[in-house]
């Protein structure tokens, strides 16, 4: 397999900050103030809610990273008004997210409701800390985890509803008309990353999903 190019694929590349800002209209007033620093009570509550975040890191050499996050509502736990935590549950131990963490010192989160069209956005320095006050703050509800990233919150304001609406995302409808879409286990075998896609494989992806969950729950 050849290296990737390092030049663009298309033409018209938007180069400049200037020709970029020629294209579009200036934000409104009220959208260019919206981040705040600080985690108001309003947005405290929707956290609280949430069973779901997306977790975005950058490592030393530019390596770029996504990390769909689940627990219970309100496993993002808000510490303060300027600082929340995210326990590290079972995962592929692939631990990239960390290391960006580790190597940068950054990171950004999208917080999600389920049936709320709207998310919070928190934007600031982040940590991994084992620090038992941290780690001991799912006592009961989850297994005391082995890390937790600690974000300050920086930047911290409402994404507009457009995008979910745009996807139907919540939409049950939408749901059926893409049952058809490939599942995990068929872009496994796209990848050759297992010799054949069935639903013995199958099977065994679902067990270790709920291996892993079961992990997760406090230890007796």
């Amino acid at each position: 397999m050849s290296s990737p190019s390092s030049e663009p694929p298309v033409g018209s590349i938007v180069a400049t900050e200037a020709d970029l800002a020629a294209l579009y209209r200036a934000p409104s007033r009220l959208v260019a103030a919206k981040k705040a620093p600080r985690i108001d009570d309003v947005s405290r509550d929707f956290i609280a809610a949430s069973p779901f975040c997306l977790v975005a890191t950058a490592g030393s050499d530019g390596g770029l990273d996504v990390s769909p996050r689940g627990g219970p509502p309100g496993f993002v736990r808000v510490v303060d008004e300027r600082h929340l935590a995210i326990p590290d549950l079972n995962g592929n131990n692939l631990i990239d997210s960390l290391r960006a963490v580790v190597a940068t010192g950054r990171a950004g989160l999208l917080v999600v409701v389920p049936g709320k069209d709207e998310t919070v956005r928190v934007n600031g320095a982040a940590w991994v800390t084992t620090d038992a006050t941290v780690l001991d703050r799912w006592h009961g509800e989850l297994r005391r985890p082995t890390t937790a990233i600690v974000v300050r919150a920086d930047e911290v304001f409402m994404h507009c509803a457009k995008a979910f609406r745009r996807g139907r995302v919540w939409e049950p409808d939408s749901w059926a008309e893409l049952a058809a879409a490939p599942d995990g286990m068929e872009v496994l075998g796209a990848q050759g990353l297992v010799p054949r896609v069935d639903q013995e494989l199958r099977a065994a992806l679902e067990a270790g999903y709920a291996a892993d969950l079961a992990a997760d729950t406090p230890e007796v």
